[in-house]
């Protein structure tokens, strides 16, 4: 009798804590009230839909109507990914290409934040970083053309200068050779200025008093780099890279289909697991499998995000991001 008492004791103070917090934080709660609708409505609710992926979906009326009528196919549509002749290539290339992402993606961008960070005048500090955080709003159709600009057999700036000093002109488009390196300069040029924002914020942060006290004791600008600036940001690196290992299964489809013209000359090195199912897709129609394609990145991407966290954690208990 005293047990039930006392779990009910508890059970009504817990009751009347949550009470309290809510009331406490009310006016916080409301203002997050539309986003918190948003996310249920287009993100929350739809998860249902993921059903789709296990079945033969065949469209015959309204979703909710074709979604009942179509039979259930179980793991037969995952089992089409990877018996599809070109699997290890897809596979190759979707983590080749990210796993390069992923560290040219930190690398790059510290050095340039490292480097902006040394400018004395204030004024070219964020006319330099506005130059390089501009790409990153660029679509990937506008980049595309970009890139056409370049790349163009017969008008490209790099063939005009080619034949202009007596060399043959290249057919970038029909030579998969080049492509590895051009996908890697152009998703850099886009995407850098992201991550150096996001270091160079980490950066001014800093307590300056870290930086006078390696001057006092004669560490050269080399040093205090190394040994006081990127410890300090370890925590940052660590959370970028575990974010980004999460989305190791996907690419960015503009950058695979649309830079690339999608040209079939080059399918070895731009087809990754976003074209092939688009390519499916449409030349298919087969949206169960479009759908297995989607829920397989995501799973795959969870349970990466978990791992490597876990693993930063073992290696330092206070590094993760949760």
């Amino acid at each position: 009798m005293e047990e039930k008492l006392a779990a009910t004791f508890v059970k009504k103070k817990q009751e009347n804590r949550v009470l309290k917090t809510f009331k406490k934080n009310r006016p916080l709660f409301f203002l997050s009230l539309p986003g918190i609708i948003w996310f249920a409505i287009f993100s929350y609710f739809p998860l249902f839909a993921i059903l789709v992926a296990f079945k033969d979906f065949r469209l015959s009326g309204n979703f909710f109507e074709s979604f009942m009528k179509s039979d259930w196919v179980a793991f037969k549509n995952f089992e089409f990914i990877f018996k599809s002749g070109n699997a290890s290539l897809i596979i190759r290339n979707t983590v080749g290409y990210n796993v390069l992402f992923i560290v040219m993606g930190i690398i790059v961008p510290l050095i340039l934040a490292l480097l902006l960070n040394e400018i004395f005048s204030k004024r070219l500090s964020k006319l330099y970083q506005s130059v390089m955080f501009i790409p990153y709003f660029l679509s990937m159709v506008v980049v595309s053309y970009i890139v056409f600009a370049f790349l163009d057999p017969t008008n490209g700036f790099i063939n005009q200068f080619l034949i202009s000093i007596g060399k043959e002109p290249i057919q970038f488009y029909m030579q998969a050779k080049y492509w590895p390196y051009i996908l890697v300069v152009v998703q850099m040029w886009k995407t850098m200025g992201y991550n150096m924002i996001i270091f160079l914020a980490a950066i001014c942060g800093f307590d300056k008093s870290y930086y006078e006290a390696a001057n006092l004791d004669g560490a050269t600008k080399f040093q205090q780099i190394w040994y006081v600036t990127i410890p300090m940001l370890k925590p940052v690196i660590i959370m970028l890279t575990i974010l980004a290992v999460g989305g190791i299964f996907r690419t960015d489809f503009g950058l695979f289909y649309q830079v690339p013209k999608d040209s079939g000359a080059l399918i070895n090195v731009t087809q990754t697991i976003d074209t092939y199912i688009y390519r499916g897709l449409s030349s298919m129609g087969d949206i169960g499998l479009s759908a297995a394609g989607g829920l397989l990145q995501s799973v795959v991407g969870f349970f990466l995000v978990l791992g490597t966290n876990m693993i930063v954690k073992k290696i330092d208990k206070t590094q993760g991001i949760f």
